[in-house]
């Protein structure tokens, strides 16, 4: 019987093709295993995967230390050159089940990481679910077109490129048959998708296309989305179809306009603001998480300040606060950047900005009807991302009716209805 393993860093585009992974490590026999998902968003993340690595040496010292992920394709030397890893493959070898029949094998090449650049489709890959958890991701798209300042992912994703509607139908309906009552869907720039597709698809026709066709599906959620990219269908959706969940995570980066030409973003701070306006007018309940940059090279105090109140004028719920870490081979890399310190007080104060946002938001929600997917023992998830506490005897995966009784300064207090 095969020991698997699989270490996951990052998005949950990750998530998902660990799933992938861990399926065609099973169907190949591979025994006695433990795969490293890489992330390269930030230097940070890449520590920590090399930290994970001489763990998991450590703790499984017989086991076959397999590395992949955006680091290692990024970087497969580094990682060849640990004396705990293996083997190393690429982003799209991840993917392939021949990669894991010849890792099977004794005599298989140590590193196999080819030109992310020159793969040009993403197949479909059908999974049967996510372990024990309770909502499960769907690959709609994978790699970016686009070159923001700051970000390395392109090069270890590729151009970017679509899954047929027809392949994501087919396993978002596998996956709700297997009860599942949320589906996430999730690539690395899910905005983007349909452009390479022939005929008229977008997210949103593509997210409309899932709802009629699985009609038993409950629940429907996008991963992070570029406002710029919010096509029609979308927008309708979003005003019209309840099981579309009221909750979006936007890239939005930075509240100044400078900061967001030097970051080569293709909105301005008004555009975002107004993107939030308007959804919230099409869905009032709609609630807004958001990636934000602290201590982008060159940033003022004055710039900073306008990324400070971005929360208050776009409404701003949860947020995920980014350090600026400079990652080689972008331009922002080779920016005049500003010192520690200065960059960590301003992530600081960008947190604490959130806090504050998720605890209005939650003193508001007292004595509302929610309906909870359940993560765990007495922890889910309202339909809006709110995380919520609540004593059932429900399992993961489980949808509950509630009534928010209050709240503890970061999830809603809730009881059965």
């Amino acid at each position: 019987m095969s020991d698997i393993e699989i270490i996951t860093f990052g998005c949950r585009l990750n998530a998902y093709e660990s799933e992938v992974m861990r399926k065609h490590a099973k169907d190949a026999g591979l025994e006695s295993a433990v795969i490293v998902n890489t992330c390269a968003v930030t230097q940070e993340s890449v520590r920590q995967a090399r930290q994970a690595i001489r763990k998991a040496r450590r703790m499984r010292p017989d086991a076959k230390i397999v590395v992949t992920g955006c680091a290692a394709q990024i970087d497969p030397a580094a990682f060849a050159a640990m004396a705990e890893v293996d083997h190393v493959i690429g982003n799209h070898e991840k993917t392939q089940g021949s990669t894991f029949k010849a890792l099977s094998v004794e005599d298989t090449e140590r590193v196999k990481v080819n030109d992310i650049m020159s793969v040009t489709e993403t197949a479909g890959h059908l999974i049967d679910g996510f372990g024990t958890q309770a909502r499960a991701y769907v690959q709609i798209q994978n790699g970016c077109d686009h070159r923001c300042t700051f970000c390395i992912i392109p090069y270890g994703r590729g151009p970017s490129r679509s899954v047929p509607a027809g392949e994501v139908v087919a396993q978002v309906r596998r996956l709700v048959e297997n009860g599942y009552a949320e589906i996430v869907l999730t690539g690395v720039d899910i905005t983007a998708y349909g452009a390479d597709l022939p005929g008229d698809i977008t997210l949103g026709k593509l997210a409309a296309k899932v709802l009629a066709l699985v009609p038993e599906l409950p629940r429907l959620r996008l991963s992070s989305i570029d406002s710029v990219e919010a096509d029609a269908a979308l927008l309708k959706l979003i005003a019209e179809e309840e099981r579309l969940m009221p909750h979006l995570h936007l890239s939005l980066q930075a509240g100044d306009d400078l900061t967001l030409k030097r970051m080569k973003r293709r909105h301005s701070r008004e555009h975002g603001v107004r993107f939030c306006e308007e959804v919230r007018a099409l869905r009032p309940d709609m609630v807004f998480g958001a990636d934000l940059i602290a201590g982008f090279p060159t940033e003022s105090d004055a710039m900073f300040a306008g990324s400070l109140s971005l929360v208050d004028d776009c409404g701003l719920t949860f947020l995920h606060v980014f350090p600026f870490s400079a990652r080689p081979g972008t331009a922002a890399a080779r920016m005049r950047r500003l010192h520690g310190a200065i960059v960590a007080e301003r992530a600081a104060a960008l947190r604490e900005k959130g806090i504050e946002a998720l605890r209005r938001h939650l003193a508001n929600a007292k004595g509302r009807h929610i309906q909870v997917l359940m993560e765990s023992e007495g922890r889910g998830r309202a339909a809006d991302f709110t995380p919520v506490a609540i004593e059932t005897g429900e399992g993961a995966g489980q949808l509950v009716d509630a009534v928010v009784s209050g709240h503890d300064g970061s999830a809603l207090l809730a009881r059965m209805r």
